[in-house]
């Protein structure tokens, strides 16, 4: 079935062809046809498009995926037939101005009957996509507006050429009046006329200079007319040039179809990366631009004047550095030439104060910003920020403090302005240390250079404030860091991790010159320590801090040979605790025997208040008098409570079956269920059946919800530790008022319930400790029982010092103070490992009944020699009338009269 379109009367096919990727339609006597559209547009032309134009996407045009057409040799016939008639096309307009293709109305003429619907379809089809008149409207007024800017332009040029060879013409008139009026009063002879005569004399002698220089004169102007529509040409043909380059080409080429890129763009985008890659491309394009303009207007100058060369290229450059010069020129052409010039001078003066300014901005914003590099050598490092970095600056500031100061550089990823600000709110004094400050990565090997890593003597990663695995996964990747740095490394790397599982992975990364502090196990051993042992949290802050004595490591070659009994009792201002043997490697050995000989290359250990305020000195007369010689008593069983769940929970309760006895109880009280406590100790590698020593008893509560606290046997522990719940350890600020709460409600709870219980219902810890008044000072609520807090922040610690109801540990604090040590002196960190361990030695507290009779009047030497009878190292005492102990005590030789109460503490092999 055909018929007619009612706008065409062109026949057309029956049916649509069914095409790739086109929509299938039906057969209906409504869609059999295709509907032609037109409209006429503003100039009075009619287009028309079929809606078989919408059968393929507007990215991909009509026929694009039709499939090719095989003809057949049946069908080859058709060949010779004469062509059918078809639509006639006009020819089609400029690209800009067809928005789509364009059929003259041909009502007369018919389509022929042919089989083939395809090939009479083809012919309908559009050329190409249409395209929006609105868009072809903009593109017209945008190129006509450009046009029509650079004609002006040109033609500005061009009248003020003509202007210029109009007064070259006038000049040149004018000097040839002047000749021949030189020549007229010459003939005349007349006396008056001399003075003329001279004048015109003088003005001719210029006059010839200015004739003999008119070539010239004129080479110049026609050098400045060129030189100023030259830019103007190449900018409306450059992208001629290199199509009438490659005619012939594309002559022997027909079918390449390359694309090429206009060579405008090409000119921009080389222009753009020279100014990217060369940081002084700029100021040498405004040197260039400076000195083009003052040749080019000196070129002017002297065309349209009639001073010489090099006097115009003065008066160009005096235009150039100052714009009110031009103000004395005299004549049209001059008077123009000197203010182009002088406004070309004001824009490049323009330009260079917004490079300079951009200079001086960028210089104090990489200033501002901590970008430029530390001239430093011998200094400490610290990678990374955290919670921790105030108490680290502050013991190394102390410890500095001996050799007047030193430096200290932070690198972190935070502004270098927030980093000061946080720096300058810590309250103490640097006393001469400097504190410097980079904003990088410790990651970026150029961020590390910009430091001076490699002249640092020290290097210290802390860990950073969020996950375990994450913290310790960025401290292997700054070692790795590290490690790459070219130059090498002169100090020692200090690495704070917070697993204890991923320790091993780091030191084989970094090799020898990583030492690890594992903070987490170091507080969680320390906890443990303290609650069997009170008092023992201000010991260790006296000897980790460098406030008081600390430990030191040195040579004295005058004690070879010497006992280890004699070299005791050698230092008048320290306490020697142990000798780093050469012969073993620099193996240190704590608390050797007596019959130990120092030998050649051995070091000393001993806690000192600081490395350059001790040496030896004679023996002094030692006192052996008898002492009371009374053992330790043997361990009793434990009830010991946890509240929270700490993340290495498991390696506490193995801590805790080395130094417990057997029978001993640990309750473990908090949020998390029990079949899941016991799935996280297991996989801690904890095994659970294996505990001979302690029973784990488990209750499901709150903390700090007295109604929880209230179901718990409070008065019946010897010890409560209240730990940082893992759940809340990234916030420092919950988990000490979380661990704070739950103080006050423990307390609470006993003061009520102790009152009414009698004191025997449950038998006391059986040992000297429970003698002591220092002990009962410390439990304030309950004659037997001790609680341990964990406290993360120093403001908290004051809270609780001063309502003196419990011991603490700082973990913060006692952490930082590690770190500063190691990083003085990496040696002591072997000390700390194994002072920390449940093997080996061990910081103690004994009562006095253990060396002295009550009330017996003895120097501080004595002691020392009746603690090496029992194996120990005596490093200090605590009165009972005192608040604190004294580490490594000043006088050491001045009799004391020592009663029962007291206490001493001392180094001592674990039993």
């Amino acid at each position: 079935m055909s018929g007619d379109s009612p706008d065409t009367n062109i026949p057309l096919p029956e049916r649509r062809p069914l095409l790739k990727k086109s929509r299938t339609i039906a057969d209906s006597p409504t869609s059999s046809t295709p509907t032609w559209r037109s409209f006429e547009t503003d100039s009075g032309q009619t287009f028309a498009f079929s809606d078989r134009d919408y059968v393929y996407p507007s990215f991909l045009g009509p026929n694009t995926t039709r499939n090719r057409v095989t003809v057949s040799p049946a069908s080859k016939s058709l060949r010779k037939q004469p062509p059918s008639p078809s639509p006639v096309r006009t020819k089609y307009p400029p690209a800009e101005d067809r928005s789509c293709t364009e059929l003259v109305p041909a009502s007369s003429v018919r389509l022929p009957e042919s089989d083939n619907r395809s090939e009479r379809f083809v012919n309908l089809v559009p050329a190409q996509t249409p395209v929006s008149s609105s868009v072809i409207s903009s593109r017209k007024v945008h190129r006509s507006r450009s046009s029509l800017i650079l004609k002006l332009m040109v033609v500005l040029c061009l009248v003020m050429g003509c202007y210029l060879i109009i007064l070259q013409n006038k000049v040149t008139k004018l000097q040839e009046k002047n000749s021949n009026l030189l020549r007229i009063c010459r003939n005349n002879g007349n006396s008056d006329n001399e003075n003329v005569i001279d004048m015109l004399k003088d003005e001719s002698d210029d006059s010839f200079v200015y004739i003999g220089n008119t070539d010239s004169r004129t080479a110049a102007l026609y050098t400045v007319l060129v030189t100023l529509v030259t830019p103007f040409i190449l900018y409306k043909y450059l992208d001629v040039l290199p199509h009438i380059k490659n005619i012939s080409k594309r002559a022997n080429n027909n079918n390449n179809n390359k694309e090429e890129v206009p060579l405008k763009k090409r000119i921009a985008y080389m222009v753009d990366v020279c100014f990217s890659i060369y940081p002084y491309a700029k100021l040498l394009a405004l040197l260039f631009a400076t000195i083009f303009l003052i040749g080019f207007g000196g070129l002017a100058l002297y065309a349209v004047s009639d001073g010489s060369l090099a006097e115009s290229l003065w008066l160009s450059w005096t235009f150039v550095a100052d714009s009110g010069n031009h103000a004395d020129r005299v004549g049209t052409g001059p008077r123009i030439v000197s203010v182009s010039i002088s406004s070309g001078g004001m824009l490049i003066f323009a330009m260079m104060l917004g490079l300079v300014s951009d200079a001086i901005s960028e210089k104090v914003d990489s200033l501002r910003k901590g970008k430029s590099e530390v001239i430093e050598s011998n200094h400490i490092l610290v990678l990374g920020w955290s919670d921790k970095l105030g108490s680290l600056l502050k013991q190394l500031a102390i410890a500095n403090k001996s050799i007047g100061g030193g430096v200290v550089v932070v690198l972190a990823e935070r502004d270098k302005e927030e980093m000061e600000m946080d720096i300058a709110k810590l309250e103490f004094s640097f006393m001469g240390t400097s504190v410097i400050c980079r904003s990088g990565s410790p990651l970026i090997l150029a961020d590390l250079k910009k430091v001076s890593v490699s002249k640092a003597r020290a290097i210290i990663v802390l860990a950073a404030d969020e996950n375990a695995d994450q913290s310790d996964a960025r401290a292997l990747r700054v070692v790795l860091s590290l490690t790459g740095v070219k130059e090498g490394l002169r100090g020692h790397v200090v690495v704070e991790m917070s697993d204890l599982d991923n320790e091993p992975l780091v030191k084989l990364v970094g090799g020898e010159l990583i030492e690890t502090v594992v903070a987490h196990d170091v507080i969680g051993r320390l906890m443990i320590q303290c609650a069997l042992q009170p008092g023992l949290a201000q010991i260790w802050e006296d000897i980790l801090g460098f406030e008081n004595a600390e430990f030191y490591i040195k040579r004295w070659p005058q004690l070879d040979g010497l006992r280890f009994e004699d070299v005791l009792v050698s230092f008048p201002d320290a306490i020697p605790c142990g000798v780093k043997v050469a012969s073993e490697g620099g193996k240190i050995n704590i608390n050797p025997s007596d019959e130990y000989i120092l030998k050649e290359g051995d070091e000393i250990l001993v806690i000192a208040e600081d490395d350059d305020t001790y040496s030896p000195g004679p023996l002094p007369e030692i006192r052996r008098g008898p002492f009371p010689k009374k053992v330790d008593p043997p361990k009793f069983p434990e009830k010991i409570l946890f509240c929270g769940w700490r993340r290495d929970i498991d390696d506490m309760i193995m801590v805790l079956e080395a130094f417990l006895a057997p029978g001993s109880e640990l309750w473990m009280f908090n949020e998390v269920v029990e079949k899941e406590r016991e799935r996280k100790l297991v996989d801690g590698g904890l095994d659970i059946s294996g505990l001979e020593n302690i029973k784990l008893v488990h209750r499901v509560g709150n903390a700090v919800i007295k109604k929880h606290l209230e179901t718990l046997p409070l008065e019946t522990f010897d010890s409560i530790l209240i730990l940082a719940d893992e759940s809340v350890e990234d916030s420092i600020v919950h988990s000490d008022s979380r661990s704070l709460a739950t103080l006050l409600l423990i307390r609470d709870i006993q003061s009520k319930r102790l009152p009414h219980k009698g004191t025997g219902s449950t038998p006391l810890r059986v040992s000297g400790f429970s003698h002591s008044l220092w002990i009962r000072e410390m439990q304030q609520a309950s004659n037997k029982s001790i609680i341990i807090s964990e406290i993360l922040d120093s403001r908290t610690r004051n809270l609780v010092s001063v309502t003196k109801i419990s011991d603490y540990v700082l973990s913060n604090e006692l952490v930082s103070m590690a770190l500063a040590m190691v990083a003085e002196d990496k040696q002591i960190n072997r000390v700390l490992e194994e002072l920390f361990a449940e093997e080996g030695n061990e910081m103690c507290i004994k009562p006095a009944e253990f060396y002295v009779y009550d009330q017996e009047e003895v120097c501080f030497y004595d002691i020392m020699i009746r603690g090496r009878e029992r194996h120990e190292v005596v490093i200090g005492y605590r009165l009972a009338t005192a608040e604190r102990a004294i580490i490594n005590p000043v006088d050491k030789g001045k009799p004391v009269k020592w009663a029962v109460d007291d206490v001493f503490v001392v180094i001592a092999l674990g039993e």
